[in-house]
């Protein structure tokens, strides 16, 4: 059975799906009790600091929404198989989500950081770029009613829209630390102590968590709908 065939069978599984919404669940009131009370205080950062345990996570989580895009556009210019093109679909919504709840999140610590809501340095202006284009992305999707061709030219987009982010990531390493802070300066020094690492930790995994819940229920969502389309057009197969 393909790989693909498994992701789609993955979607049909309910014991599953229940699992995964209360993992979800229970990681995130893990999160939100280890990041808003466990976690000690910043030195020299107001308490609005532990926005970053959310803020972090959800700009991990859009460049995972993003890079689903552009694999699953590179695989459908390959295979030619309207699934990746569903999966593309799915991974460009998610990443919208959390790209703006990323802004967001962003936006309310940079208020208390810098006293504006707003700043146009590096990784703020490539990051609204970054949403721009995959609002754009879905946009188009909207736009064009033939299937195969929409599927090919929204293939062609998500794979060139790619490119903002890893300009986004090395941002502050390509302009330098202009405005925007290094959150996390490597894997083997973080520049936090133990217990906020942990913190940060339980909060990536309760994202992915949601993350990956939410990508199957609306997976198998994108399906039905085809599938009811397909059978309101007389092919049942």
């Amino acid at each position: 059975m393909r790989a693909l065939e498994k992701i789609l069978k993955l979607t049909e599984h309910k014991t599953l799906r229940a699992g995964l919404f209360a993992a979800s669940t229970v990681l995130m009131l893990a999160a939100l009790y280890l990041s808003l009370v466990w976690a000690p205080s910043a030195v020299g950062e107001t308490e609005a600091y532990r926005i970053i345990y959310f803020h972090v996570p959800t700009a991990i989580m859009a460049y995972l929404g993003f890079f689903i895009v552009f694999a699953a556009s590179a695989a459908y210019l390959w295979k030619n198989d309207p699934l990746f093109d569903r999966l593309a679909t799915v991974g460009a919504e998610l990443g919208v989500l959390f790209c703006l709840l990323m802004l967001l999140t962003g936006m309310i610590w940079g208020k208390q950081r810098w006293g504006a809501w707003w700043l146009w340095e590096p990784r703020l202006t490539t990051a609204l770029i970054l949403l721009v284009i995959y609002v754009g992305y879905l946009m188009l999707r909207n736009a064009i009613d033939n299937q195969s061709t929409r599927a090919k030219y929204a293939a062609v987009f998500g794979i060139v829209g790619f490119i903002d982010v890893p300009i986004v990531h090395f941002a502050i390493k390509m302009w330098g630390n202009v405005m925007h802070p290094v959150v996390i300066k490597s894997a083997a020094d973080t520049g936090m102590s133990p217990e906020m690492t942990m913190a940060l930790r339980v909060s990536m995994l309760a994202f992915l968590s949601l993350f990956v819940s939410a990508f199957l229920l609306r997976f198998r969502l994108e399906n039905l709908s085809v599938r009811a389309a397909r059978v309101r057009s007389g092919d049942k197969d």
